[in-house]
Parts: C-alpha cells; sequence; structure tokens
C-alpha cells in the first residue's frame, strides 16, 4: 500500500563492487570515530566494517545542539544536508548563489572525518519560482547547467556523491517521468543532460539517481527507472548509483527489495539507501533494511533521514534510531548487529521486537 500526500514534504521543507578492499580503505581511511568508542560499536564504524557508510540527513541549525552533534559525531560517518544544498536556498535568485548554510555542514563534515553526500542539483520541488516559471527551453537549458556547474564546482573535492536528479518518475502505473518544469520545457533528454554536465563538473565525484517508491522490483515506477539506468549505461551516460529513499511504513521494507537491489547493481551502478525511516521503528522492520543492503556487494551505505525522532519530517511516527532525547531505541540496537557491530562491552545487540508487521510499503512524499 502506497499513500501520497501532493503537498510538499512537510519535515524535508520546513528542516527537512564498490564492494572492494580498496573502497573499504577508503571508507575507513576518512571515517575514523572521533570519540573512544570500540571500533565495531557505532553505526558508522560498523557499517565501515564491511567498506560501508552509515549516514544521516542533517540540518544546519540543529548542529548547536549539543546532544544532537554529540549523536551525529559519535555514530555517523556520511552526511546529506536536508535543505542547504536544494535550489531555492542555494540560488534564490538567478545567478546570486548563497551557499553559506552548506558550508556550514560541509565545514562541519570536514572537522569530524564525516563524508558528505550532495542533495540535490534537479528537482522539481523546492524550486525557486523563477526556475519554474521558465518557457524557453534554451534558457531553461543554460540555468539548469550552470546551476549544476556552480554548484559542483563550490564543493569539488568535498562531496562523495551527488543526488543529480531527484524524483523525475510518475507515481502510479505509467512509469513515465512526471510533469515538471524540466520534462514539460526541455523534454525527457534533461536527466542525461544534467548526469553529463555533472560529470564534466566533477568527474571525481559519484553521481546518482535518487527517488522513493522504487524498492519493489514489479512496479512500474521501479522499472521505470530501471529502464533508464539500463539506456544510460549502454549508452555511456555516466549515472554511477541509484539511490533509494526508502521512506517505508510499519512493515518495513518489502519482501523483494534485497532483489532489486541486486538487479540494479547488475547494470554496473552502486546502490544506495539514502533516506531511511520506518514508522514506528520496529527493529525487525529495521534489520530487514540493513540486511537487504548488506547481502548486496555494490550496496554501498546507508543513510537515515534525521537523528532524533524530533528531528524526523514524520516525528509523530516516531521513525527512527534515537528518541527525543537522544536514547537509543531497540531499532538501533537491531541496526548495529545486522551491520555486524558489537556494544561497548563487546556483545552482540539482541533485537527485540513486539510487531509482527510483514512488508506494507508506504510513502509520504
Amino acid at each position: 500500500m502506497s499513500w501520497f500526500n501532493e503537498g510538499p514534504r512537510p519535515g524535508k521543507v520546513l528542516a527537512s563492487a564498490i564492494g572492494s578492499t580498496a573502497a573499504a580503505v577508503l571508507v575507513l581511511a576518512g571515517t575514523a570515530a572521533p570519540d573512544a568508542h570500540a571500533a565495531s560499536g557505532t553505526l558508522g564504524t560498523a557499517a565501515a566494517g564491511s567498506g560501508r557508510y552509515f549516514g544521516t540527513a542533517v540540518a544546519a541549525g540543529k548542529l548547536g545542539d549539543s546532544v544532537y552533534s554529540t549523536l551525529l559525531d559519535r555514530e555517523f560517518n556520511m552526511i546529506t544536508p536536508e535543505n542547504e544544498m536544494k535550489w531555492d536556498t542555494t540560488e534564490p535568485s538567478r545567478g546570486n548563489f548563497n551557499f553559506g548554510p552548506a558550508d556550514r555542514i560541509v565545514n562541519h563534515a570536514s572537522a569530524h572525518g564525516q563524508r558528505m553526500r550532495g542533495h540535490t542539483l534537479v528537482w522539481h520541488s523546492q524550486l525557486p519560482g523563477w526556475v519554474s516559471s521558465i518557457t524557453d527551453a534554451n534558457t531553461l537549458r543554460s540555468v539548469m547547467d550552470k546551476h549544476i556547474i556552480t554548484e559542483m564546482n563550490h564543493y569539488k573535492g568535498k562531496v562523495y556523491a551527488w543526488d543529480v536528479v531527484n524524483e523525475a518518475f510518475a507515481d502510479g502505473g505509467s512509469g513515465q517521468h512526471r510533469s515538471s518544469v524540466f520534462q514539460n520545457v526541455l523534454g525527457n533528454g534533461f536527466i542525461e543532460e544534467a548526469f553529463r554536465t555533472a560529470r564534466a563538473a566533477d568527474p571525481a565525484a559519484k553521481l546518482c539517481y535518487n527517488d522513493y517508491n522504487i524498492e519493489n522490483w514489479s512496479d512500474a515506477k521501479t522499472q521505470g527507472v530501471y529502464n533508464m539506468v539500463r539506456d544510460f549505461k549502454a549508452r555511456g551516460v555516466p549515472v554511477d548509483c541509484v539511490g533509494f529513499q526508502s521512506h517505508f511504513g510499519a512493515g518495513g521494507p518489502p519482501v523483494g527489495f534485497r532483489t532489486t537491489l541486486s538487479n540494479f547493481a547488475s547494470l554496473g551502478v552502486d546502490v544506495q539507501v539514502t533516506e531511511l525511516d520506518i514508522a514506528q521503528a520496529s527493529p525487525t522492520a529495521y534489520a530487514n533494511t540493513v540486511k537487504a543492503c548488506m547481502n548486496v556487494a555494490r550496496c554501498t551505505g546507508m543513510t537515515v533521514w534525521g537523528i532524533r525522532d524530533s528531528d524526523s519530517w514524520r516525528t509523530g511516527e516516531n521513525p527512527l534510531l534515537f528518541d527525543a532525547a537522544g536514547s537509543k531505541k531497540p531499532a538501533y540496537e537491531a541496526v548495529l548487529s545486522a551491520l555486524g557491530g558489537q556494544t561497548a562491552n563487546g556483545t552482540t545487540p539482541q533485537v527485540r521486537d513486539s510487531s509482527g508487521g510483514a512488508g506494507q510499503h508506504w510513502t509520504l512524499r
């Protein structure tokens, strides 16, 4: 079951293989734990043990909260800005760029040995009115390319991967692109244009396509994204990874989530869980999601969309790994165990769950 709210994502607006030894070294080199915790006793360090990352979405305005920043720096080795790199913040008027809020996050990450995912360059939402009102194809193409180049150049060498295009596919059974200013003015080619522009801007960054409700293999939307990635790989369009947002209902991932990840990975791209949250934070649902990634060599990492339940865009559903006070929830222990980690006293966490739900997939947008 999927439920779609056609308004903006509330919290996201308001707050909002590699699989090789070399990759493991790369991850471990840049993500040392900022405190004296046991090497496998935190989420980030446990993930790094298999050459993966475990990250979170961060809001610049919360970095001054000591509980928030302590959890961030102890547990996570990858950061995604929640809203600070989106177009309405970074280029509110044409040609006038504002990187201050995002710089705060990037500088924090650099100071604490954390890597960055860039989110997002081209998206139909949180888009300034001056962009949405463009009707001339040459103008929009120029504006889109300049935005990509300027933002990527500003963070060149500081961002591991970019969500180049976000949520370009329609919900429902069409398997086609959604209506947006980019689609309506530039046509189907705008995604390829964005990826080629991004590769030229920063050849070292991973370039990702990111979307929601593409976890179930048989869904038309999933197939639409798969067919696009397969076409891009066949024609040499530079796409390196596919992000699965994974905003799940209480039942967690669909039964075939691992199959979906594997099928995309077989195209020659990395796969990442990019915006994970699960209504009521069932330990079993969280463990199943993490295990799906761990069982696919090219699933290179996972990111939860917020730290504490009070930081979540779905705060009323308590969907994260820490409660409002910053205490670990049972789902935390389940994730740590699924990552292969251990608690501070050297024991493997026990997964406790009373939900018994199975596989219902629910997503807000």
